[in-house]
């Protein structure tokens, strides 16, 4: 898996976890919060019904419920609204208060202090019936009246579901008076009979007759009962209960911590490689070459340590290269330039007497010296980029056969054989002086390695967008575990071989720097007792 893909799916699995979490948490709060407000609400409503119910049942009447209404408001903190089922308003603590009434809201819940009998198994149904209508009617009037005077009922539950009323103090005047008022008359004693005597239908089924008589007793306590009020609680457009910031809050930063910490041991994986890449990079610049870094996988992170490995190791080669140079040099020049000393000194004290030949061969080799020294500096440059080239189209087969005659004449003296192969033209676009440099530095070399008899051949051709030149002679050849070095600073095929015969040691690496600022390439091919080939390969010039 790429990086790319590694640091997406990171950042999308923790933003969806945090994003998830979050989710859940704020819901399930809110969910919370709406239950408990929805029972708190249930709660305030079953107090408000219940009290009002009480009421209703043990007054027999809504006057005077007012003042219940103002102290369930207050205690509930809620605005109540009692109406009967045709919309006459009996109460409103908006009213009470002094306020103008608000729009009412829309949860309303009937109240119905009427009794309900209880008719279940009962053999004597009629009569039942028409004494609990008496009973009921003569008690809630008797009720009522108390309430009217100032003084409360009590309740007691009756046969059938039915209730009875009395006075709390029975030597109450009052109440004898209140129990005169409630007699029923013979007028409703006669209505009552025979509103209950239209059930006694024949035909009429067990149940229909139970359902016919609570249907008539409802309708008989109804004239003189409180009547079913509406209770509406709140108004329209009441606030919410607002969320608890402070849970989700607290979630919130739960679930942040989780992220960061997720993310931490997410990214762990993901940032250790580039971690050890900058220690790495760090102990690198502070000079130490060794310093590499552990690669594992494939991913654009590990390609990245990858190159660093690769370019630790060509510092490590090029500092190495350096210093290979720089003892080289010193070697290459402390043993010539100490026998000049010496031979000067030498001349100087007098130990030695001069003549033509002694300074003829210091000359010689202040002359190798400064070879050595020119080209060290054409090395340089070429490596750093600076040398100078002029470039122009020149006939590599030209070049060659120009190249042969320069050297014919050394060819000839050590008896072996120079020529060239050129089929036909070969153009380049390069700097003829620089190239016949290298070719001139192959064929010195390709004649010292041939012994006489031998053959050096200088070939030409065309392959495809490429010219091909190559330098074959049918030498000593070079042993295989010495091809890598043949083009390293100072080295010489034959080691025994001496600076006056072998050259400076820097040809080769010259003609492969120079080569290579051409846009081409040189190689080297040679097998011990056969000879040895090296191959230039150059872009040919276009038509």
């Amino acid at each position: 898996m790429s990086f790319r893909i590694r640091v997406l799916v990171l950042v999308t699995l923790v933003a969806v976890t945090a994003v998830g979490a979050t989710a859940w948490i704020v819901l399930r709060q809110a969910s919370q919060q709406i239950t408990e407000s929805e029972t708190a609400d249930r709660a305030v409503t079953d107090q408000v019904t219940t009290e009002l119910l009480k009421y209703g049942q043990t007054h027999g009447t809504w006057e005077g419920v007012a003042g219940l209404v103002s102290d369930l408001g207050v205690s509930t903190g809620q605005r109540i609204h009692l109406a009967t089922e045709s919309g006459i308003v009996v109460s409103d603590t908006d009213t009470l208060n002094g306020v103008t009434a608000r729009q009412l809201g829309t949860s309303t819940t009937l109240v119905d202090p009427r009794p309900r009998i209880d008719l279940t198994e009962v053999t004597e149904a009629f009569s039942v019936t028409t004494r609990s209508v008496a009973q009921y009617r003569v008690g809630v009037r008797f009720a009522a009246c108390l309430s009217r005077l100032g003084f409360s009922a009590v309740k007691v539950d009756g046969a059938f579901g039915v209730p009875s009323f009395q006075a709390r103090d029975a030597k109450l005047a009052e109440a004898a008076e209140c129990q005169e008022r409630s007699v029923e008359s013979r007028q409703e004693v006669e209505y009552t009979q025979r509103r209950i005597s239209a059930c006694k239908e024949s035909g009429v089924t067990a149940g229909a007759l139970a359902i016919c008589l609570s249907q008539a007793f409802t309708e008989l306590i109804s004239e003189v009962a409180p009547e079913p009020l509406r209770v509406t609680l709140g108004f329209a457009g009441e606030p919410r209960t607002p969320l608890s910031a402070g849970p989700i809050l607290a979630a919130a930063a739960g679930v942040a911590l989780l992220a960061l910490a997720g993310t931490a041991l997410l990214s762990r994986r993901v940032l250790r490689p580039i971690a050890s890449l900058t220690a790495a990079a760090g102990r690198l610049g502070r000079g130490d070459l060794t310093s590499r870094v552990a690669v594992v996988g494939s991913d654009e992170v590990a390609e990245l340590g990858r190159s660093f490995n690769r370019m630790a190791d060509s510092l490590q080669r090029g500092e190495e290269r350096q210093r290979r140079l720089v003892a080289d040099v010193a070697h290459e020049l402390r043993t010539p330039l100490a026998n000049l000393r010496g031979y000067l000194e030498a001349l100087k004290d007098g130990v030695i007497e001069p003549d033509p030949e002694l300074f003829a061969s210091l000359h010689e080799e202040a002359v190798l010296q400064q070879r050595i020294v020119n080209d060290l500096q054409d090395l340089a440059l070429a490596e750093a980029g600076t040398l100078a080239y002029h470039r122009t189209v020149i006939d590599m087969a030209e070049v060659l056969e120009t190249t042969r005659a320069a050297h014919h004449a050394v060819a000839e003296s050590a008896g072996v054989q120079l020529v060239t192969a050129t089929p036909g033209p070969a153009q380049v676009h390069a700097d003829p002086d620089r190239l016949r440099q290298v070719l001139g530095n192959l064929v010195t070399n390709a004649i010292r390695a041939t012994s006489a008899g031998g053959s050096v051949t200088l070939s030409s051709a065309v392959d495809g967008t490429a010219v091909v030149v190559r330098v074959a002679d049918t030498g000593t050849g070079i042993a295989p575990e010495s091809l890598p070095y043949v083009f390293d600073r100072f080295w010489r095929a034959d080691s025994a071989r001496g600076r006056r015969t072998g050259g400076s040691g820097l040809g080769l690496s010259i003609a492969r720097q120079i080569v290579t600022d051409h846009g081409g390439t040189i190689t080297v091919a040679s097998q011990l007792g056969v000879g040895t080939t090296f191959t230039i390969t150059l872009p040919a010039l276009r038509p």
